[in-house]
């Protein structure tokens, strides 16, 4: 796995495992193969081609775009927008994305949001319900006493 520290100052191109912390100043392409944790800042746009996967822990001043076969977990924040075309995206409830969230196709989850919750049967008994059980005993009771 690379890793690297600092500033660089122009476009990227992932192919491999990456960890960068630090800052880029330009754009970020993620293509097929490729593994990119970011860890500082981008000044620019990322794109995720097909085959490539990405967990932002920093943050994005541009746009970040995922085709498909693709996967992001955005746990940082972005401060364009995000385009789903395909891919499955993860936005954890700790990141903020300033811009839109587009998903064109794909899978695309919001941790927090439209979870379903398992809802446990709870039976009620209140005095009603337990009058009602007891005269539908008394009544079964009878029924015996007369056959």
């Amino acid at each position: 796995m690379r890793e690297e520290r600092g500033r660089v100052a122009n476009d990227i191109v992932v192919y491999e495992p990456f960890t960068l912390w630090g800052v880029v100043i330009g754009n970020v392409k993620v293509i097929e193969g490729g593994k990119f944790y970011s860890r500082g800042l981008i000044y620019g746009n990322l794109t995720v081609e097909s085959g490539g996967r990405v967990h932002i822990f920093g943050n994005v001043s541009g746009d970040v775009t995922m085709e498909d076969k693709t996967k992001v977990i955005i746990s940082g924040q972005v401060s364009g927008g995000v385009t789903n075309r395909g891919g499955r995206l993860f936005i954890e409830k700790a990141a903020k994305i300033e811009g839109r969230v587009r998903t064109v196709s794909g899978q695309t989850k919001v941790e927090g949001q439209y979870e379903e919750t398992k809802i446990a049967k709870v039976e009620r008994y209140d005095e009603l319900d337990f009058r009602k059980k007891l005269l539908e005993q008394e009544r079964r009771q009878r029924r015996k006493r007369f056959e």
